[in-house]
Parts: C-alpha cells; sequence; structure tokens
C-alpha cells in the first residue's frame, strides 16, 4: 500500500503528518502484522522528517509512505538543498535529536537530491517477520 500527502509549510504539519500515518498504518495493520511499538517507530519517524522540512524549508512538503510486510518507507521531500545533519547532544539543547533517533530506529536512512531543486529524505523501518 502507499500514499502520499502535502503538507503546508507549517509547524502543525508534523503533528498533521502524525495523524495522517496513523490512520494509513491503522488500514495496513492487517497485511504488515506489525505491533503497536513498530507503529509508533514509524509515526516518530514521519513526525521528526516532516518537522525538519517545515523548518528549512521554503514551502510545502510531501510525503510519501509505502507499507509492506517486510518494511514501512517514509519519504519526505523538501525544496532545500541542504542535507539534514545530527547535530551533537547538549544537555539543554532543544533541537537537534530527532536525526539521532530517525537514524537509530530505522533500518536505512538516506538523503538524495531532487531534480529540479530540494531533497528527499527516506527512512526504511524494518517490521517483524
Amino acid at each position: 500500500m502507499r500514499v502520499e500527502y502535502l503538507l503546508l509549510d507549517e509547524a502543525a504539519s508534523a503533528g498533521r503528518a502524525r495523524g495522517l500515518t496513523s490512520k494509513f498504518l491503522a488500514r495496513s495493520r492487517a497485511r504488515t502484522g506489525a505491533g503497536a511499538e513498530q507503529l509508533d517507530d514509524v509515526k516518530l519517524v514521519v513526525s521528526e522528517l516532516v518537522a525538519n522540512a517545515t523548518r528549512h524549508g521554503r514551502s510545502a512538503c510531501r510525503l510519501r509512505l509505502h507499507v509492506s510486510q517486510e518494511r514501512v518507507t517514509v519519504e519526505v521531500y523538501d525544496d532545500s538543498p541542504l542535507p539534514p545533519r545530527v547535530r551533537p547532544f547538549t544537555a539543554d539543547g532543544e533541537h537537534g535529536r530527532g536525526l539521532a533517533m530517525v537514524r537509530c530506529l530505522s533500518q536505512r536512512l538516506d538523503v538524495a537530491a531532487v531534480t529540479g531543486g530540494g531533497k528527499r529524505v527516506r527512512a526504511v523501518l524494518a517490521l517483524p517477520a
């Protein structure tokens, strides 16, 4: 199953993306057999990647989800040419932890330039066999 959403360039889009992902995963759950913990991981990855896209991009972003029996692929497209980067942790830092969490939860994380400008950030999360 696949789906794509266009999200506005605003902070509330991360929460909206999380809700849309939750509904999509609920429809897909019978096919995947994924548990609540795996679905929570996917929703966290989605909200972090969309938050980054809306924070650093200058226009709407696209969220694509693809679910199979083995994995969930999350792709977020934005118009910023700059790749995301993991920042060093600080005890009092309010930002910079999201991409590190995404990297830990994902089987694979990659960034690719998009023809016409911008980038795609893709995270692949494995589902239990």
